[in-house]
């Protein structure tokens, strides 16, 4: 499973990922990679349900580019022969599993509700309106989780094994990262949020939305849009 972080903790959404890779039925390892993320792996071996993780911190991960990433999760994939590779269903998630998904020639599984088995999986369809049962028959299930679907894995004391793991120490060379604009809120993430509060045409204006939307948000500790 490949966590999402900031190198000193683990994001929100990495926890109900851990539950859903429980369900598989077999060891969970969790794979962070970064620069200067051993602070976020030694929080990882403190999940419950966690037997391993392997920790990848170089230069070429610092920013989390997508085709080193991508390029790391396939090459640990054919040191470990894992079956399933799971990640968080956000944007960071949703950047690096398909690209993995296509290296490996296999089907990315998206935004998954529920673990009905090994190779089985409810996923909402048709944007939400109707869910499909899917079925993979690939040798290795690439799989990103709907986070609110799932509890947020336990925390206690260290007891998994972290690992560094052997890659190259090159990076693709693809995409270089240019900068990030980040607001600051006090609300939940989107992704994690229990209660989303969202407006539209009928509030009217940005000035309605800020007084209406974004003050109900604030009281029900919810995220907005």
């Amino acid at each position: 499973m490949l966590a999402e972080h900031n190198n000193s903790s683990l994001d929100d959404g990495t926890l109900p990922a851990v539950t859903a890779a429980a369900k598989l039925g077999g060891e969970v390892t969790v794979l962070v990679a970064g620069k200067g993320c051993k602070e976020a792996a030694a929080k990882a071996a403190k999940v419950a349900g966690v037997s391993k993780v392997l920790i990848a911190d170089h230069d070429s991960f610092e920013k989390g580019l997508s085709e080193n990433v991508a390029d790391l999760l396939v090459k640990v994939q054919a040191q470990n022969k894992y079956t399933h590779i799971l990640a968080p269903a956000t944007t960071y998630g949703k950047n690096i599993l398909p690209r993995a998904a296509a290296l490996l020639d296999v089907a990315a599984i998206s935004d998954v509700l529920s673990v009905e088995g090994p190779d089985t999986f409810k996923r909402p369809i048709y944007a939400g309106n109707a869910i499909a049962t899917v079925k993979s028959a690939d040798t290795v299930k690439v799989v990103t989780v709907r986070t609110t679907a799932f509890e947020k894995a336990g925390v206690g004391e260290p007891k998994a094994e972290v690992k560094e793991v052997s890659f190259d120490e090159t990076a693709k060379g693809v995409s270089t990262w240019v900068k990030e604009e980040l607001q600051k809120s006090d609300r939940p993430e989107l992704t994690s949020a229990k209660v989303v509060v969202s407006g539209g045409r009928a509030v009217k204006s940005r000035e309605n939305f800020g007084s209406l939307i974004e003050k109900l948000a604030d009281s029900l500790n919810a995220a907005g849009m």
